[in-house]
This record gives C-alpha cells, structure tokens and sequence, in this order.
C-alpha cells in the first residue's frame, strides 16, 4: 500500500532560516509541498522519509535565499495492482460505491465488479447484493459506514496541472478548465466479485 520513492528535487531556503540546521529546513520545506499532493504517475504523497545525498547550496544574484538540490527518497501511498484492502463506505450512486480508506477517498467499485447480482436501491440510495439461497433470494445492503474489502484492480491519473487555453478553444476554456477541477488526480478502481470480499459483516457474522 506504501512505497518508498525516489526523488530530487532543488529546494529554495529563506535567509530568516539560515540559523537552523539545513537538514531540517529542507525537511520542513519538502513536506509543505509534497504532503497530501498527488504526483502524477507516482501516488499520493504522505511524509518525508530521508534525505539520501544533499549537493552544494547556491545563492543566485537577486535572491538572498540557498536554492539546494536534495535526493531523497519520499513515502507514498500507490497500492499495488490486485493488492486486498479494507475500507468505509461512503457513499453509493449509480456509477458504483465510493469507498474511503480515512486519509484517501477516491475509490470506486463499479456495479459490474459488484457481488452479483446485484441492484440500486433507489430509495435508500444503496447497493444490494441479491444473495441466492436454497430458501430463496436474500438482500444484503451495502450501507454507508459499513467496512468492506476490496481489490484493487485498476488506477487511473489526471494530470490537473493548469494549461494555458489554446486561440481555437479560447470561448470553452473555461468550461473545460472547470470540468478538470472537478476531476480526482489519482483514483483507485476497486472490485468485490469474489468470495471472501465485499462487507466483512457478511463473512464474519456467518
């Protein structure tokens, strides 16, 4: 579920925080603008784990500050291709159930890669599983809040860096920039079609 990334990076250092050790300004300094933000292609970035080589600091004509190019290596959330993880549910929709695992909400499980078969409950706004049994057709909800295992299956990146809108698309570039926005930079793709997945309710309480 974590990875160790290798990085390098150039790290710019204010004169007010020449006093301290350089270690820690750069620390400091790279979790402000890594922590919590999605790198594209690599996962979304949680903490600094070590600096592994730091290269000669710089003070360039204009700018009292040390610009220093660090290699380091950083703590990223990237699950794996078929990895089991467990999760809440937070929301159903027609696209799916939409899963947190607390610090990460971009999952979805689409309702092919559901227990099937299976429905939308239109009225409680929730997924069921239609279980089959030798008495009959039983209904299992998937309600908000319950925990649930899931296997990642695919992953998907967006790249939201901002672009400068072209002459030809100049009267929907602001539609279009809006629509990214909204966009999820890193999204898991999740399913729960195989025994032993979906609400550990339904495993556990057998």
């Amino acid at each position: 579920m974590f990875v160790l990334v290798e990085m390098t990076d150039t790290v710019r250092i204010p004169p007010w925080q020449f006093e301290r050790k350089l270690n820690e300004s750069i620390a400091e300094e790279l979790n402000k603008k890594l922590a919590n933000k999605v790198v594209y292609n690599v996962g979304l970035c949680i903490c600094l784990y070590d600096i592994t080589k730091l290269e000669d600091s710089y003070i360039f004509p204009g700018d009292g500050a040390s610009h220093t190019k660090v290699h380091f290596r950083y703590v990223v959330f990237h699950p794996f291709l078929d990895e089991i993880l467990i999760g809440q549910i937070k929301s159903c929709s027609q696209d799916g159930v939409h899963v947190s695992i607390g610090f990460f909400d971009d999952i979805v499980i689409p309702p092919e890669s559901l227990q099937q078969p299976a429905k939308f409950d239109e009225a409680e706004q929730v997924w069921v599983w239609e279980y089959e049994t030798e008495e009959g057709a039983h209904d299992l909800y998937m309600d908000i809040g319950e925990e649930i295992r899931f296997r990642v299956v695919d992953e998907t990146f967006v790249d939201t860096s901002p672009t400068g809108p072209s002459s030809a698309e100049a009267s929907t570039s602001t539609t279009t920039e809006e629509v990214q926005k909204k966009e999820a930079p890193y999204t898991l793709v999740g399913s729960i079609s195989e025994p032993g997945l979906g609400l550990l309710s339904w495993w556990t309480n057998s």
